[in-house]
């Protein structure tokens, strides 16, 4: 629980109410010992984020907004509802709490978001490994094409990556 700036003290009650402590929530009281003032606090509980390793060794502080505009970059025109992208963006930032970690590598960032918009919609899964794995030709989409049809089984109310009756792609020819 934050205290009271040294300046003034005062005396803390805890007033939460039971199974708060899953919100990380903490409604508290206190009385100012300088002046007698009462006054009420609701406070958070701050999980440290990992500080994101970049390729070329820089490090930054997480940004959830850099995130929240990946996903909307590679989910732009596609039908996915907000509550989706946020629960998605919601997702990563849990995964990396998870972690315990104080750094991590921007590719295990590149691959949380790889796994939730796999989950999300398939041609947006592609647009970003496109960039995130830096496709050099058409090659390298048959490739990951291929990959998700063998490893991804359909999510419920997902639209399929390739219509009914349209022409599969032919496999990479050497």
């Amino acid at each position: 629980m934050a205290r009271a700036p040294a300046s003034t003290p005062s005396r803390d009650r805890q007033a939460g109410r039971p199974g708060q402590h899953q919100r990380q929530r903490q409604r508290g009281r206190r009385v100012c010992e300088a002046c007698g003032e009462r006054f009420s606090t609701l406070e958070t509980i701050e999980l440290k984020l990992p500080v994101i390793v970049k390729s070329d060794g820089r490090r930054e502080a997480f940004d959830a907004r850099k995130l929240r505009v990946g996903f909307d970059r590679a989910l732009q025109k596609r039908p996915v509802a907000e509550e989706q992208i946020e629960a998605a963006v919601r997702a990563v930032v849990h995964q990396l709490r998870m972690t315990a970690e104080r750094e991590l590598p921007s590719r295990r960032v590149g691959e949380f978001v790889m796994n939730e918009l796999r989950k999300l919609d398939h041609v947006a899964y592609v647009r970003f490994a496109s960039v995130y794995r830096a496709f050099e030709d058409v090659a390298d989409f048959r490739e990951e094409l291929d990959r998700l049809e063998r490893d991804v089984t359909p999510v419920e109310g997902q639209l399929p990556l390739l219509a009914d009756g349209e022409p599969r792609p032919d496999k990479r020819r050497r």
